[in-house]
Formats: structure tokens, C-alpha cells, sequence
């Protein structure tokens, strides 16, 4: 049961959003209930309700920034979600050790430098691309993982998505904003493997709760040397509650709920598709056009995504 169990989490962690990384050790990933065609349905609804809330909340936060900084919605973001999911979870603060916290501390460490440097490189750089860039973390860690030669393969499939983006030089892109976006996504994998860890060590979402806590807290010097008395606006703190609910309370919720009733390498290969939900809430909300070259580029990075968990599954029911 253990090792199957690990099997799924390690599929999950390739390309799960970080939210999902969470729920998925609470719950185990359970395998789909058996019924009609409308329950079979439903769990896959909910994942995609959640990655939509996810980007659509990232569109919301770029409007933000002119008014409160990309360190000042971060700032937003954390605070409103750690305050939320306290109220929902009421986490255990007795009982724990030394270690446990250690893992708390490292959890909201990751959390904190994924969620900077990804609205620092939004500040810059195209949502949808942004988002392409950051999956290449947990790509990057699923592989590694792995250990398996046809993962090689996918690795290279997603560099030539990212070449194909920076058209030969990231100077086309900003390749500052373009730095940004890959450091979130060591962060997106140090994230995944400090929440695994977490949701071993606290039940349901507590872990989640207190780690939000500490992202918060460490982020919260930074939004005010930046933003100041901006945060405190009522129209953007209202706008910050929205990326908030968005991004983090919503998706938590939705994917709790899938991850019930929807296996593991399901959701896993589900959520391989964030990108092509970035650059769509981009278009819609943002105007960020892109490019057919952009376009390819992004189905290359999917692509290599969705090959290399299906791999790790393949790999892991072998085992």
C-alpha cells in the first residue's frame, strides 16, 4: 500500500500545482469511485475549476500591480490565505517536534520564494509563458526522480519548448523576468518536496496552514518597504482578497475534493495543462497575445509534461 501509494505521489508531484501537493498526502489520491458518467465527470470539473481559479487569479494579480507592486500583492496574497485557512483548519499548535516545525519552517520558506519570484517575473514577462518557464521545476524533479532514460527524452522536449520561447536569446522575453520565472520553479520543486513531507507529518491541512503562516510573515517586510501604506487601500486590499481566493483558498478547496475521488496520475497529467490555462486567462483578461512560435513552445513544454508522467506511472506499477 506504501509503495503505491508513493508511486502516486510521485506522479502527482511532476506537475501538480503545489496546492494539490498537500491534499494529495492527506487524502492518498484515492482511485475513482465507481458510477455514472456524470461522477466519473465531476472530480475532473472540479481540477479544472481549480486551474482556472489558480490563473485567472494570476491575471487578477497583474492588474494589481500597479497599484500595490509585485512584492505588495504577494504580500496580499499570503496574508489573506494564511488568515483564511487558520479560520478553516485551526491547526494544532501543541504536540509537535523540534523537526516537525523544521519542515514547517523550510515549507514556508519554498512557499514564500515560489510565490516572489513568480510575480516578479509576472511583472515582467506574459502569464502563459511565465507559468511555461515555472513548470520546468517540477518537470526538472520528476526526472531526477525517476531515474529513467526515457525522462531524458521529455527533459529534452521541454528545453527545446523553452529555446523556442527566448527565439534563440531570452532577451526577446526580459531575461530578468525570464530568471525569475526558473527560480520559481526551483522553488515550485522545493515546494513539492517539503509539502510531501508536511502532510506526513500533520494531519489533513494543518501543516498547510501553518506554512502559509510563515510565507506570510516572511513576505510581509518586503510588500511594506514596497508598497507601504498601499496595502492598505480598501480597493486593493479587496483585489488582494480576490488573488487570494483565487490562487490559493478556491484551488485548495476544488482539488481537495477531486483528489478524493480522481487517482493520482490523473490529476497529475490534468495539471500538465496549467500553461495552456495561463496564456488563455493572459488573452482574456491581460491582452498578452501570443506568438505562433509562443504557442508551439508552450504545447512543447505540455507535451513533455504529460509524457513524463505517464512514464513515472508506468515506472512506478512495475515496481
Amino acid at each position: 500500500m506504501n509503495d503505491r501509494r508513493t508511486a502516486a505521489e510521485s506522479a502527482a508531484a511532476a506537475v501538480a500545482v503545489p496546492e494539490a501537493v498537500s491534499a494529495l498526502d492527506g487524502t492518498g489520491g484515492g482511485a475513482a469511485r465507481p458510477g455514472g458518467r456524470r461522477a466519473a465527470l465531476a472530480p475532473v470539473a472540479l481540477v479544472v475549476a481549480g486551474g482556472l481559479s489558480v490563473q485567472f487569479g494570476s491575471a487578477v494579480a497583474a492588474l494589481l500591480m500597479p497599484k500595490a507592486g509585485a512584492l505588495g500583492v504577494v504580500t496580499l496574497r499570503l496574508a489573506v490565505a494564511a488568515l483564511v485557512l487558520l479560520i478553516v483548519c485551526r491547526p494544532r499548535l501543541r504536540g509537535h517536534s523540534r523537526a516537525d516545525w523544521g519542515t514547517v519552517l523550510a515549507f514556508g520558506v519554498a512557499m514564500a520564494g515560489m510565490n516572489t519570484l513568480f510575480y516578479q517575473a509576472l511583472d515582467r514577462i506574459p502569464l502563459g509563458i511565465a507559468v511555461t518557464l515555472e513548470v520546468l521545476g517540477p518537470l526538472a524533479l520528476s526526472v531526477v526522480v525517476s531515474r529513467r532514460l526515457i525522462n531524458v527524452l521529455w527533459a529534452g522536449l521541454a528545453v527545446g519548448g523553452v529555446v523556442l520561447l527566448g527565439g534563440g536569446g531570452f532577451d526577446r522575453l526580459d531575461p530578468v523576468g525570464a530568471a525569475y520565472a526558473l527560480g520559481a520553479g526551483a522553488m515550485w520543486a522545493a515546494y513539492i518536496i517539503f509539502s510531501a513531507r508536511t502532510g506526513r507529518r500533520f494531519p489533513q491541512a494543518d501543516g498547510l496552514a501553518l506554512a502559509m503562516v510563515v510565507a506570510a510573515v516572511l513576505s510581509l517586510p518586503l510588500g511594506i518597504v514596497e508598497s507601504g501604506s498601499k496595502l492598505v487601500v480598501p480597493s486593493t486590499l479587496a483585489l488582494g482578497a480576490a488573488v487570494a481566493m483565487l490562487s490559493s483558498v478556491l484551488p485548495y478547496t476544488l482539488e481537495l475534493m477531486a483528489l478524493r475521488r480522481l487517482p493520482a496520475p490523473t490529476f497529475a497529467v490534468m495539471m500538465s495543462l496549467e500553461p495552456a490555462i495561463a496564456a488563455a486567462a493572459g488573452f482574456l483578461i491581460l491582452d498578452q497575445a501570443l506568438s505562433t512560435t509562443d504557442a508551439l513552445a508552450i504545447a512543447l513544454v505540455i507535451g513533455a509534461s504529460v509524457g513524463a508522467v505517464r512514464s513515472q506511472v508506468g515506472g512506478g506499477r512495475k515496481g
